[in-house]
Order: C-alpha cells, then structure tokens, then sequence
C-alpha cells in the first residue's frame, strides 16, 4: 500500500502526557469510514499545531484484540438487533509493548455504558482464565444477563490494525486512525481492507475540530463495530441490516482468504 500519512510535521506528546491532558472521561464518540487516500487528506489538513501520540520515535502502533462470545453469538446479536442491555468483551494487546488487557463494555436498561478495563497476562490473551470469566460473570449480572453464561464465552474473532493517534491543540479532543485493518475468525478465514480507513473522534458534547475535518471533505459519522461488522462480513448469514450500507459498499471490495480446509462454521445463525 503505497499512500502514505505525514506523522512527521506534527510535535510528538507521550503517553502520559495525553492520559494526563485528554483522557476524556465524559466523551462522545464519532466514527468515520473513508479510503485511505482520503484519509490522507483529512490527516493533511488538521491544524498543525495537532500532536501525535510519540513513544520512543514510533508514532504508529500495531494493536491486536481478541474477541469473545458465546456460541450462538450473544454479544454480536445484542449489538445487531440492538438492544438496550449489551455486552463486548475483549482483551487489546498494544503489539509494540507486549502489554495486555482485558475489556469489558457494557450497557444497561438505562443505556449507559460503562468500561472496565485490567491489566492481563500478554500470553493468555487468546483465552480467558477463571479470574476473567469472574470478570465477566460481574458485568453480565449488572445487566440482567446470567452469570452462568461467561462460562461458555470463548474467542470468535481477532482483529489486528495500525493505529496512530492525534490530540487537539488544547487537549480537548482526540482522533484515532486505523490503518491496515484485518479480521480473521475461529476457522481461520481472514478479510483484509487494505484500502479503508477508520477515524474515530473524542470530544465532549461539541463537535471536535477534527469532525469539523471530516465534514469538510465530506465523511460523515457511520455505525460501525470492529467485532460485529467484521463478523457479520465474513459470514453472509448473520444478522447485518445494521451495517448494510457499509457492507455493500466500503467492504465492497474486502479481501477474503479461506482456510484450505473448511470446517463447519461456529458463526451459522442459531435455530
């Protein structure tokens, strides 16, 4: 892939840095869908006096998050359908750092949504233990869901992408963009978007200058969800009028490679 993002004109803030000035505890959050190139573009015409998450001259970081549900997918149908009590649970790894964490999102009868987040052992990330399953027996009891069923929660879907991330002059808002985005589900079958972008923005409850961006080269916010949107792509069956409008076109022209033996798929919509 050959388009390119100008890091370097931009000064560089430190991890502590950003926590200490945006980290934004009462956020709204935007997401944007866009190629690559026009990305390119919008990142051209921030401010330039933005700065650049920089740790140690990297300014562009390799994640990695491990998604796990149940077997008839109770995390990606609560988030299809929707409902009002939902669940995501996931552990990201920040690839460079070799350090881990499990995540736990979840939203209540009253839609508010509460992140937890812990520290988690780098190679156990693909599975949960027994104290991770306690974790998340505690979330699903606070949104009316059994506890029983963190017993069956197992990993469906690994997503890896390259994430650099920008911080308003004043501290006020932040950006993400993600680049080099790649699903790969329990069988082994892997979508790549070589030529998407997604940005994300975070703000308080007025639209951050990057939004304002955005607008500008006319992108608008989209309903997207790294987990249920790359599941729903990479398994026709599933429930997906959520994301039609994504599917049928950013994703248009996604890269699928199928594992050489096919296996019957856990992701076949329940009976």
């Amino acid at each position: 892939m050959t388009t390119s993002f100008d890091l370097a004109r931009f000064e560089g803030i430190d991890l502590d840095s950003l926590i200490a000035e945006a980290s934004l505890q009462t956020r709204i959050d935007r997401k944007y869908v866009l190629s690559r190139e026009s990305a390119r573009h919008v990142v051209a015409g921030f401010d330039d006096a933005t700065r650049v998450l920089d740790t140690h001259g990297i300014r562009s970081f390799r994640y990695e998050s491990v998604y796990f549900d149940t077997p008839d997918l109770l995390s990606f149908r609560m988030a299809a359908h929707p409902r009002r009590r939902r669940f995501k649970l996931r552990t990201r790894t920040y690839l460079d750092a070799q350090a881990a964490f499990l995540e736990l999102k979840t939203r209540g009868a009253r839609s508010a949504t509460v992140k937890e987040r812990v520290r988690y052992p780098h190679t156990e990330r693909t599975t949960l233990t027994d104290l991770a399953r306690s974790y998340a027996a505690e979330g699903f009891s606070a949104i009316g869901v059994a506890e029983e069923r963190a017993d069956d929660l197992g990993s469906r879907l690994t997503t890896t992408y390259r994430r650099a991330t920008f911080v308003a002059p004043d501290g006020s808002a932040r950006c993400t963009l993600d680049t080099e985005l790649r699903w790969v589900d329990v069988e082994g079958t892997t979508l790549l978007t070589p030529r998407l972008a997604v940005m994300e923005t975070k703000s308080g409850s007025a639209a951050s200058a990057f939004d304002r961006a955005l607008w500008r080269a006319g992108h608008r916010p989209v309903s997207i969800s790294k987990y249920a949107t790359g599941l729903a792509a990479l398994h026709p069956g599933l429930p997906r009028n959520r994301w039609a409008r994504l599917l049928r076109g950013p994703f248009a022209d996604a890269i699928r490679h199928h594992p050489t033996r096919q296996k019957e798929t856990p992701c076949a919509p329940a009976a």
